[in-house]
């Protein structure tokens, strides 16, 4: 709970379905329109066992579903705010410059300056 009485808990969730650098990935290109596995394998160099393992979990937390032509699934995105939710981001980084890739917590430690 927050200071508010508000659960984070479904938040926290959502940030960490969205933290690891493939699903991101995933969910960033997803945005683009609908895509199959071996589309996305394609596109951002991964294996399809890891992509396929990411869809689930995107899958299991509902922000990717799938429809099917024959023989192929066809995967894209359940909900249009996670493109206004990127976008967001994507401004927010941009206004805040270097400083969430150079936090010491959570940037890249090889970039952070001794």
């Amino acid at each position: 709970m927050d200071c508010c009485g508000n659960d984070l808990t479904p938040a926290v969730a959502l940030f960490r379905s969205l933290g690891d650098p493939a699903r991101l990935a995933i969910v960033r290109r997803l945005a683009e329109g609908e895509a199959r596995v071996v589309d996305l394998t394609r596109v951002l160099g991964l294996a399809q066992s890891t992509v396929s393992k990411h869809i689930a979990c995107l899958r299991d937390c509902r922000l990717v579903d799938f429809r099917t032509e024959g023989r192929q699934s066809f995967y894209s995105l359940t909900r249009p705010e996670l493109i206004d939710l990127l976008r967001s981001a994507e401004r927010l980084l941009t206004e805040s410059g270097d400083a969430v890739a150079l936090c010491p917590v959570y940037g890249d430690p090889a970039e952070v300056a001794p």
